[in-house]
């Protein structure tokens, strides 16, 4: 296959399954090392255990913040996202509150994010859901520039529960940002091939918890 994307670099590998026992993290990061995936995506009561299985490696350890509904009161999350980034995550999937997106009030999106922007470290990457499938294209592009007027890092299309990534939704957000922010594709990405039109259409990350079976896809097209 010409021009194959080595997709590892790209994927975040998600363990955030309500159930989620401590073995399945220990597994999921198992996994991120054995492929060598740019970082493991866990719920905030999993990150120390995360960052344990993961010190001695480069791979990095990615928190979800007022997940999967974002309707937490802004200093709720500012603490979760605090209190993860000390138990060892060195990057925050914060998602959006959807009904003020929803509402039009952009300016509260906005100022959300850049107080939880403000209360973590300059080197800490902090990624805004807006939950792309909920939104029109209007609220998509006006939450996209809230979102970069805050000082967040990436914008992230979806958590998965109402609709995945597509590929008109990274481009549009792409365009939108127009260099400004990064973009992380997430949210039903399965395959190998998905991940690589996404990625095409300008998502710059790739969340799933299908990465071993991307991987997989992957290697079986270098044979």
């Amino acid at each position: 296959m010409s021009n194959k994307i080595d997709i590892n670099s790209y994927l975040e590998h998600s363990a955030l399954k309500p159930d989620a026992t401590k073995n399945d993290i220990i597994i999921a990061c198992e996994e991120t090392l054995k492929y060598n995936l740019y970082g493991v995506v866990v719920n905030p009561v999993w990150v120390k255990t995360a960052a344990s299985e993961l010190k001695k490696s480069r791979t990095i350890v990615v928190s979800v913040c007022s997940f999967p509904f974002g309707a937490s009161r802004t200093d709720v999350k500012t603490i979760e996202a605090v209190n993860a980034v000390n138990d060892g995550a060195s990057e925050v999937d914060v998602v959006a509150n959807i009904g003020w997106i929803k509402s039009e009030n952009f300016s509260e999106v906005e100022n959300e994010m850049r107080i939880i922007k403000e209360h973590l470290s300059a080197e800490i990457i902090l990624k805004v859901i807006i939950e792309c499938g909920k939104l029109t294209d209007f609220q998509q592009q006006e939450a996209a520039k809230a979102i970069i007027n805050s000082g967040a890092n990436y914008i992230k299309t979806s958590t998965g529960l109402f609709g995945g990534a597509t590929e008109s939704s990274v481009s549009s957000l792409k365009k939108t940002a127009n260099g400004q922010i990064k973009i992380k594709a997430s949210g039903g990405i399965k395959t190998y091939q998905q991940a690589e039109k996404l990625i095409r259409s300008g998502a710059d990350k790739i969340g799933s918890s299908s990465s071993v079976a991307i991987m997989e896809e992957f290697y079986q097209l270098t044979v």
